[in-house]
């Protein structure tokens, strides 16, 4: 859950004071009295999807630890 979320739940909800919400949150209270008069939203970033470099060996690097599994303990070197 996003701070200014909580900030904001402290402070409507549960009627805490700006000065323990602060202390809590450890922020300065001109602060927290900035983001409740303002309304301000923690903005929802929509991360695109993208390709990550080791896509085309998900495959192999799934079915490593399954084969090392089945191996002896005495067959795997140790490092």
């Amino acid at each position: 859950m996003g701070l200014l979320k909580v900030i904001r739940t402290w402070a409507l909800r549960d009627k805490i004071p700006i000065r323990e919400i602060a202390r809590r949150a450890v922020i300065a209270r001109n602060t927290i009295k900035k983001y409740l008069r303002e309304g301000i939203v923690e903005p929802a970033f929509q991360t695109p999807d993208r390709p990550s470099k080791l896509d085309p060996y998900a495959t192999q690097l799934t079915a490593w630890p399954t084969t090392d599994q089945r191996k002896s303990r005495k067959d795997v070197p140790s490092l």
